[in-house]
């Protein structure tokens, strides 16, 4: 009787043993908890009615009324911001994206060895893309998704890295709709204080549809060609033009990132000036 209570004991005992390791590995428990907390904040805004905060102050509240329609749906993205995360693995990238103080954080990372970690959902808005503007668009968080890629931003992006990235950007693009030109670098939309993702494969991604790129045939603009209307049209701030310049040869030229365009790079411009009117 006496072994078989000792079993008993063991058993009992073993069970929240169990739980502690199976908690115990999930290092990121906390930190979901909170994501947890507060999607759940926003789920109660959206549910209420009428919506807090939202009445029109110069109006008498007799006024004005609140009657749910029955046609809408969630925000979505139309664009892709694609980063490099600048560290040196993808735990310290998810470690500074679980942290309060960095205020920071992205839709997703994908790690040099080509695993993808989901971390906002898509629906949701991230704080990836900062100060920020691209055509008459200047909250691009509000508008976009962002895709952070392993990377020191000095180094090869690594086969596996790229293809779970156009895997990835398959399923988001289809999913959402998102345009062909929608598939653009943090350095486009913030010339002036951004270079990432740097030393990018561009071409190889625009091959799969994800971003422009201009053809292997190309001719000499006409005199009338404005470089800084071309640059405005396809989306970037032209408000530091040397910074602009700069941003475009980063994506489309990349052997020089001068702030001057050679008759080259007029030839490159002007080839995509024209496939984004």
């Amino acid at each position: 009787m006496k072994e078989i209570l000792n079993g008993k004991n063991k058993l009992i005992l073993s069970i929240p043993l169990f739980f502690l390791a199976a908690c115990s590995t999930n290092k990121y428990a906390a930190t979901n908890k909170v994501y947890k907390e507060q999607a759940k904040v926003f789920g109660n805004t959206l549910k209420e009615m009428p919506p807090l905060s939202q009445n029109v102050e110069m109006i008498a509240p007799d006024q004005q009324f609140f009657i749910g329609s029955v046609n809408f749906g969630i925000r979505k993205p139309n664009f892709v911001i694609i980063h490099h995360t600048a560290q040196t693995s993808t735990d310290q990238t998810i470690k500074t994206f679980t942290l309060k103080s960095t205020q920071t954080s992205a839709h997703y990372v994908v790690g040099r060895d080509g695993k993808v970690v989901h971390m906002v959902n898509d629906y949701l808005r991230a704080n990836h893309a900062g100060v920020a503007k691209w055509g008459n668009e200047t909250d691009l968080n509000s508008c976009s998704l962002g895709i952070e890629l392993d990377n020191n931003g000095d180094e090869p992006y690594s086969d596996a890295q790229i293809n779970s990235l156009i895997s990835l950007l398959t399923t988001l693009k289809k999913k959402y709709n998102i345009p062909v030109q929608g598939f653009i670098g943090h350095s486009d939309i913030a010339p002036k204080r951004k270079i990432d993702p740097n030393k990018f494969p561009w071409k190889k991604l625009a091959e799969q549809g994800f971003g422009l790129w201009y053809d292997d045939i190309l001719q000499i603009p006409p005199p009338e060609f404005d470089a800084t209307v071309a640059l405005r049209i396809i989306g970037y701030d032209i408000s530091n033009m040397p910074a602009a310049i700069i941003a475009f040869k980063r994506h489309f030229v990349q052997t020089d990132i001068s702030p001057v365009l050679t008759l080259s790079d007029n030839m490159i411009l002007f080839n995509l000036y024209r496939k984004y009117m």
